[in-house]
């Protein structure tokens, strides 16, 4: 049994990480801008950050398609980042026209880039490996490296010099992963995701690969049922934990008291955002090797378990927030520790559902349909940020405890509804795990 992990999950990682670093710098300071730069009451800025949020998860369907039909997941990260770098510079021009060019340039670079490279990670491990959820874990490592520095750097640079340099550094970021994945995409990926998968017999091709016109088995059909059904759970899940960038910023820089008195300092904002990747790049490995123990000794939890887990955490964040909320109509600002326990809750979610449910898309879909159906299960984060911005944007208008219930009663409740379809949706998954 294979137990060490190929060297191109680290590479890709890395890329990741600063992909990641240039997107979460820019987020950590979108809500800020639009409000403190751009004057945009609290409701316009919701609809935009869910709008934008919303948009950089749709547009991997398209990027996926074209990967698996023209381009292959290769060309189409390359075109995706080169994009994305222009459009973080673009953002760093201090005029509304260039704000929305920009927003429109980040949407359509991440729909190349987004579904290719998570596509192209699970093709990494042949059908049935089990290293595969660990590798999916050291990726989502990745992720998470590059969103804890990006809100210190692009955060402070944004927050206490000028907003346009923020987000220029987010673009410095962005062109320095376009860099590593031209000098190693040879060396570590081989022939991977370098030709569409109907290619046939081509010089380059995946020997996996197969025709398109090869229709897909009444299995099939069933496993692509399953990927359906636990992207609606993930709905719920992330239109509450994206909160994180809207409602909970706001939040935390008007009713959280973020001053270090030994210091005699108060942190940016934004530093808030560093606190959730922080968290995973420490609780990663330990999640990592806890799915390879428990695989081994047969009790490792299955798919929708997981799932119904992660709902549960990001419910007992909000009803957190409920409590903190209350206290902070009575003496004002609450101590940051609260968010910070928030914060705690939802990564423990987060990893018992994300790098989860990309792993599993990749287990459960058929090879011809890998990249296109990555771009529909990040379709569910379309949905869950449109609506959650729109939501973010009734932040002012509600009460904050009845504002922090909404989600925290709505993710709990699909954690009973999931868990009630544990069976039938086992049987749809055919034993994948």
């Amino acid at each position: 049994m294979k137990t060490v992990q190929p060297k191109g999950i680290y590479f890709l990682s890395m890329i990741e990480m600063w992909e990641r670093f240039s997107y979460y710098g820019m987020r950590a300071l979108l809500t800020l801008y639009m409000v403190k730069y751009l004057m945009f009451n609290t409701e316009k800025a919701g609809q935009i950050y869910g709008l934008y949020t919303g948009l950089v998860y749709l547009t991997p369907l398209i990027g996926g398609y074209i990967a698996d039909r023209y381009l292959g997941s290769r060309k189409c990260i390359l075109i995706g980042a080169i994009i994305m770098a222009l459009g973080h510079f673009v953002m760093a021009v201090s005029s509304l026209p260039f704000f929305y060019t920009a927003l429109g340039l980040l949407i359509i670079g991440n729909g190349f880039f987004k579904p290719n490279i998570s596509t192209i990670v699970g093709k990494l491990y042949e059908e049935n490996d089990h290293r595969r959820d660990s590798g999916f874990t050291i990726f989502y490592m990745g992720i998470n490296l590059g969103a804890l520095f990006s809100p210190l750097i692009c955060g402070t640079l944004g927050e206490k010099v000028g907003f346009h340099y923020g987000f220029a550094s987010a673009g410095v970021g962005m062109v320095i992963g376009l860099l590593i994945y031209l000098w190693g995409q040879k060396k570590f990926l081989s022939h991977i995701g370098l030709e569409p998968v109907h290619c046939k017999n081509a010089r380059g091709c995946d020997p996996e690969k197969v025709d398109l016109d090869k229709p897909i088995t009444k299995e099939d059909k069933q496993k692509i049922a399953a990927i359906f059904i636990l992207m609606f759970f993930t709905i719920f899940f992330w239109a509450s934990f994206e909160q994180a960038g809207s409602s909970l910023t706001l939040f935390a820089d008007r009713s959280t008291n973020r001053l270090i008195p030994f210091l005699n300092w108060e942190f940016p904002t934004s530093y808030f955002q560093s606190v959730n990747p922080l968290l995973i790049i420490l609780l990663a490995p330990l999640f990592s090797s806890l799915w390879i123990k428990l695989s081994n000794i047969n009790k490792d939890p299955s798919t929708p378990v997981k799932f119904i887990l992660g709902l549960v955490f990001v419910s007992i964040g909000f009803f957190m927030m409920v409590f903190a909320s209350s206290i902070s109509e009575i003496i004002g600002k609450v101590n940051f520790i609260w968010l910070i326990c928030v914060y705690f809750f939802h990564t423990v979610g987060e990893l018992c559902l994300s790098p989860v449910g990309l792993s599993v898309v990749t287990k459960l879909s058929p090879v011809k349909f890998a990249s296109l159906l990555m771009g529909v299960w990040f379709l569910s984060s379309f949905f869950a940020n449109l609506t959650g911005g729109i939501f973010a944007g009734n932040y002012d208008t509600m009460s904050h405890q009845v504002f922090f219930l909404i989600p925290a009663l709505i993710t709990g409740g699909s954690a009973i509804m999931l868990m009630l379809l544990i069976k039938p949706l086992k049987k749809l998954m055919h034993g994948v795990e």
